[in-house]
């Protein structure tokens, strides 16, 4: 049977993985960076095992899209390890996958009136992704629509998120917009980093880690608090 102080366990475990592959991220050592795959491979499988052992998940309507979006995200994570163009793409599709899962569970628990939300959203995608997909497509081709349909999909996770059924727990509701608006954050830290940034310094790249790290987590409460009225 699920247990709460096990679920604990696992999400302390997730926070010390984190703060350690955050670290790591943002040194200048190479010796260092080859130490992630002590870190990065074991973050999602780590906060996956903390939602499925949580009883108060049990009862999520937002569980298996979580799950289902976490294994995305594990995908994207391995990935990502590598420094290919083609390695990018693997990654950003694997995420967008995890994203279509977030999006759909969303979407199947949203309010049956329209909430404020998903016009901002737009507006920030419309503002800050042009100038990412552009410097994308400079250094590869391939990647231009890559980063364009995938910081799409990104912003709808945000926008969808908005959309909750206010009859889902507040506290629920709030950890999964605060975890989708810290995803979209990271991305753009990254795609900034990676595709605008000639010489950006090394500790940028533990603000990604760090933000996208504390959304994956605040998304994976939000499912699991979902399950438990008043939560």
């Amino acid at each position: 049977m699920p247990s709460l102080s096990t679920s604990l366990k696992f999400k302390l475990a997730y926070v010390a993985l984190a703060a350690a592959d955050t670290w790591l991220a943002g040194t200048s050592s190479e010796r260092a960076h080859r130490a992630r795959v002590l870190t990065k491979p074991f973050l999602m499988p780590t906060l996956m095992a903390s939602l499925v052992t949580d009883p108060r998940a049990s009862e999520s309507p937002l569980f298996t899209s979580t799950l289902i979006a976490q294994a995305g995200g594990w995908g994207g994570d391995l990935a990502l390890m590598g420094h290919s163009s083609k390695s990018f793409v693997a990654g950003s599709s694997s995420f967008a996958v995890g994203h279509a899962s977030y999006m759909s569970g969303f979407l199947r628990n949203r309010s049956a009136t329209p909430l404020p939300g998903p016009k901002a959203v737009a507006g920030l995608w419309a503002v800050s992704a042009p100038g990412m997909i552009f410097g994308a497509a400079r250094h590869d081709k391939a990647l231009g629509p890559t980063i364009a349909g995938y910081s799409a999909m990104l912003a709808g996770t945000v926008a969808t998120a908005t959309q909750l059924d206010p009859a889902l727990p507040r506290s629920a509701r709030r950890a999964t917009i605060a975890g989708a608006a810290l995803f979209m954050l990271s991305d753009s830290v990254l795609g900034t980093r990676k595709f605008l940034l000639k010489s950006a310094p090394p500790r940028i790249e533990s603000v990604v880690m760090a933000t996208y790290t504390a959304a994956q987590f605040l998304l994976s409460e939000g499912a699991a608090r979902a399950g438990r009225p008043g939560a």
